[in-house]
């Protein structure tokens, strides 16, 4: 097991200077220039060129990203061109809005996806099973901002049951993680579906149909725990994807999350805050496998890593 952790540590450390470097390069070679958008319109050339100097914007890319890393190796994810405040610290602000909505958004997609996967898979074939699977590939092909606006107008704007935006209470978390879990939902399902189609047709199903055991046991005591396991992995995933990809939802709802962050940085291409957030949300995405992956054996003992 510690070498297991540590192999993968080591790959996992491989992979964010990846992802660093690639970052890099793309905001590197991106055409908008950031010292514009600090200097503003008016700014004269000379201007322009003392910021420029003064960021390290003139150097080679090299020495750029050299500096860079030397500052991230000692804890040091640069200040915000515009904001002037450290990165770490609007990450820190930040990250408790974001981590509250991804731990519902999860546990609302989960519930949905789980559900509908295993109803489907025991009605296979029928008018129900392709019913929900039509719904569950409308869901994963409907855009953020038409779900979102969708729940907002029928029960903020019609029922006035939820907050129209904002955050601080439960009432303003329930359609940002309803809108989230209902577009992931669509991928639960259908993986739920095939994972569970594969369980019950394997022979230790049939052995304990032969022995008598009733229907809602074989499904929830030895199905469901043995096609549980690919949404492990998926949550893993999940959990580094809603650090960053929910940038359209917290923008509708006013979610004071990274995403929204990360989108206000885009606009303004404030780089140590696009790179911050990056990096965070590849952080999150390796801490989600390797946690997936830990977690694997502990439901079906015949996993052994390796």
């Amino acid at each position: 097991m510690l070498s297991y952790i540590l192999r993968r540590l080591i790959q996992s450390a491989l992979i964010l200077l990846g992802v660093s470097f690639i970052t890099f390069v793309l905001l590197y070679v991106l055409p908008a220039d950031p010292v514009r958008q600090i200097a503003g319109r008016s700014a004269t050339p000379e201007t322009v060129e003392s910021i420029r100097r003064q960021l390290g914007l003139d150097q080679p890319f090299f020495v750029q990203y050299g500096h860079y890393l030397w500052n991230l190796l000692h804890g040091d994810l640069g200040r915000s061109y515009l904001q002037k405040t450290e990165v770490s610290a609007l990450l820190v602000s930040r990250l408790p809005a974001t981590l509250l909505l991804m731990v519902a958004a999860i546990f609302c997609e989960v519930a949905i996806g789980l559900t509908l996967g295993v109803i489907a898979a025991l009605y296979r074939g029928r008018a129900l099973d392709n019913m929900l699977m039509l719904g569950s590939f409308v869901t994963v092909s409907a855009p953020q901002f038409v779900v979102a606006l969708l729940l907002l107008y029928v029960f903020s704007v019609k029922l006035g049951w939820f907050p129209i935006g904002g955050y601080g209470t439960f009432a303003h978390l329930v359609l940002p993680a309803l809108t989230l879990g209902i577009l992931g939902s669509g991928w639960y399902s259908r993986i739920m579906r095939s994972s569970m189609l594969d369980v019950l047709r394997a022979d230790f199903i049939r052995t304990a149909r032969a022995k008598g055991l009733g229907r809602g046991r074989i499904i929830l005591g030895h199905a469901l725990p043995n096609a549980i396991l690919p949404i492990i992995a998926m949550i893993g995933i999940d959990i580094g994807m809603f650090m960053s990809g929910i940038v359209v939802v917290e923008s509708v709802f006013g979610w004071p999350g990274i995403g929204q962050l990360a989108w206000q940085a885009i606009q303004r291409v404030d780089i140590p805050i696009i790179m911050g957030v990056t990096l965070v949300s590849a952080v999150a995405i390796v801490i989600g496998n390797l946690l997936a992956d830990l977690v694997a054996p502990l439901i079906d003992p015949r996993i052994k890593l390796q």
